[in-house]
């Protein structure tokens, strides 16, 4: 069964950093783009930033300069270095994979179960 498991969110400062780690497991047989939502209470979920399997990287305009999207193909993970980290930085982020599972031919979109991001001080 496939799983998309986020770690390292938390509470920080403005100004401040963290970086976020999304790995991928369970059956996998290609991952495609990978990336990063997130949903900020009472608002509805929005791309923060996208990377593709060659490396070519998107941003939505808001976090661009601050954050930062990486990839290691081999340990199938994704992450998210996030600086100068503002308050409406917060919400949960969610990690996003187009994955292709064993024995099929077709990418399918998988998520991970939301971690949680609070910047305030």
């Amino acid at each position: 069964q496939v799983r998309l498991v986020e770690s390292g969110g938390g509470l920080v400062q403005p100004g401040g950093s963290l970086r976020l780690s999304c790995a991928a497991s369970g059956g996998i047989s290609s991952i495609k783009d990978m990336g990063w939502y997130r949903q900020a209470p009472g608002k509805q979920r929005e791309l923060v930033t996208t990377i593709t399997s060659g490396g070519t990287t998107n941003y939505a305009d808001s976090v661009k300069g601050r954050f930062t999207i990486s990839r290691d193909n081999a340990k199938r993970t994704v992450f998210l270095q996030m600086n100068s980290l503002k308050p409406e930085d917060t919400g949960v982020y969610y990690c996003n994979a187009a994955i292709q599972r064993l024995s099929f031919m077709t990418y399918y979109p998988y998520w991970g179960q939301g971690t949680q991001v609070t910047v305030s001080s």
